[in-house]
């Protein structure tokens, strides 16, 4: 039997864009996405803290060390600029080996989303 399970969460990070004329997706820092152990085209699900919004998208790479998170496309009309957002990535595995598996989860500084 497979289950889901959290893999990857960027936990607590400002919106630093959320840009309506954009193809749809959100934009992160590469920075961000390698500690996070995300994927470039990753699905993931973004959870505004400030509206209570959830939606799923997938990640484009932003510039590292810019801090980036920007909602594009449709996304943008659930998260305004300074709105704070946890990104969740799942992953599909076996029960027995979800029982022992450790997702990968980081707490930049939510002022600057840089690394601590």
């Amino acid at each position: 039997m497979l289950i889901e399970v959290i893999k990857s969460k960027i936990h607590r990070v400002k919106v630093t864009d959320a840009d309506l004329s954009y193809i749809g997706s959100i934009t992160i820092d590469r920075d961000l996405i390698d500690a996070a152990n995300f994927l470039v085209g990753e699905k993931v699900q973004v959870v505004n803290i400030n509206n209570g919004e959830r939606l799923v998208t997938y990640i484009i790479e932003g510039e590292r060390g810019s801090g980036e998170v920007t909602l594009n496309g449709p996304a943008a009309r659930k998260a305004q600029k300074g709105d704070i957002v946890i990104i969740i990535g799942y992953a599909q595995m076996d029960f027995e080996e979800a029982k022992n598996f450790k997702p990968t989860i980081i707490f930049p500084d939510e002022n600057t989303n840089r690394l601590n």
